[in-house]
Parts: C-alpha cells; structure tokens; sequence
C-alpha cells in the first residue's frame, strides 16, 4: 500500500475551510490515506462536540 498518510490536523483543518489544508489534499490527488488513530481522533472530537 502506498499513499500519502493524512494527519487530523490536515482533515480538521480542511473542515474549517483552510486554505492550506485544501492545497495539501489538492496535489496530493487520490493518493491518500488516513490512519486508524487518525479516524478514531475525528471520531472521538466529534462526539465531544455532539454531546456539548
């Protein structure tokens, strides 16, 4: 398996609209990838945000 690894901060990042983030996602095209403590980070922060 080969690709490019996403950090949270990129995918959390390109959810609150930044522009940098989108250019990394942008040139880094189909070839990405995230890890499973990246998914369970997201997973985790938004439950937070739903039961505040």
């Amino acid at each position: 398996m080969s690709g490019k690894l996403l950090d949270t901060n990129v995918v959390i990042n390109y959810i609150k609209g930044s522009d940098s983030a989108e250019k990394i996602l942008q040139n880094s095209g189909n070839d990405c990838c995230e890890s499973a403590i990246t998914v369970g980070e997201l997973m985790f922060g938004a439950k937070k945000i739903k039961t505040v």
